[in-house]
């Protein structure tokens, strides 16, 4: 049977989305200990990044005692707080942050890195407004617009977010990260083309996270191209780790509707 999105009732389509997105920005992570928000670098200040979960604890401890030492030292409470958040202690990050915005109130990595744990826990008009304050209409950084994109998206102010990512572009053409978060963002607006073009699109540059491989899956199966879906889904990985993706994406596709709806991280602010 073809899952449709323009044929589903509002609820449905929404729990459908809902469902879909968050196994999409799950899958393949299986292996190291990952956060989806905890990419890149913040305002290239932060420590190269740690990929096992005991390089996460030991960042946690140095940089902690960085912290403690001199809260007013910004560098050391962006990573910290990122340590914090990979190690899903998100509120603690926010709080870092928030005290090492006030003493650096003109500090624009600092709110970028605000702004991203203020979406992190959901709170996403504080997180807007800090995010707002991290770059100037001058001088725009793509990755802010970005996440500011993202969070619009949170809210569903979707045309809105839309419109930022596509300044974004228009300072980094064909950045993955932008693409993908594009691309979700019309999978909200129900625009199953779009979104599949732009996801081809951005699974096609060098350096495409390998999300952009199982989102551009999805939506391929939400458009009824099955055999290509499960196709992306497995390319290029080990032989368990591409079963298990084609068995999730299976499940999101076979998915009925279970009462309440799930949590969803839609497009990523990173950082």
């Amino acid at each position: 049977m073809r899952l449709s999105l323009r044929d589903a009732s509002p609820r449905r389509a929404r729990f459908l989305v809902a469902a879909a997105l968050t196994t999409a920005l799950t899958l393949g992570l299986a292996g190291c200990k990952t956060s989806n928000d905890i990419t890149g670098s913040i305002g290239g200040r932060s420590a190269p990044e740690p990929v096992t979960e005991s390089d996460w604890r030991a960042a946690l401890e140095t940089w902690g005692d960085r912290y403690k030492a001199d809260p007013s030292n910004a560098e050391a409470a962006i990573n910290y707080a990122r340590a914090l958040r990979a190690t899903d202690q998100r509120a603690q990050a926010v709080a870092v942050l928030e005290q090492a915005a006030i003493r650096n109130p003109s500090n624009m990595a600092l709110l970028g890195a605000y702004g991203r744990a203020l979406a992190a826990v959901g709170n996403y008009q504080q997180a807007f407004d800090a995010l707002s304050r991290a770059h100037t209409p001058d001088n725009p950084d793509w990755s802010i617009l970005n996440a500011q994109g993202a969070v619009l998206d949170q809210m569903g102010r979707n045309a809105e977010a839309q419109r930022h990512y596509s300044a974004a572009l228009k300072i980094v053409p064909d950045e993955p990260s932008v693409l993908s978060n594009l691309g979700l963002s019309y999978v909200l607006t129900k625009d199953l083309k779009r979104a599949e073009i732009t996801l081809r699109r951005a699974l096609a540059q060098p350096g495409a996270d390998p999300k952009v491989r199982q989102n551009l899956a999805l939506v391929l199966g939400l458009r009824g191209k099955f055999a290509e879906a499960e196709r992306i889904a497995g390319d290029g990985l080990p032989p368990e780790q591409a079963a298990a993706n084609v068995a999730n994406l299976r499940q999101v596709l076979s998915e009925q509707q279970k009462g309440s709806r799930p949590y969803v991280p839609t497009p990523n602010p990173g950082g």
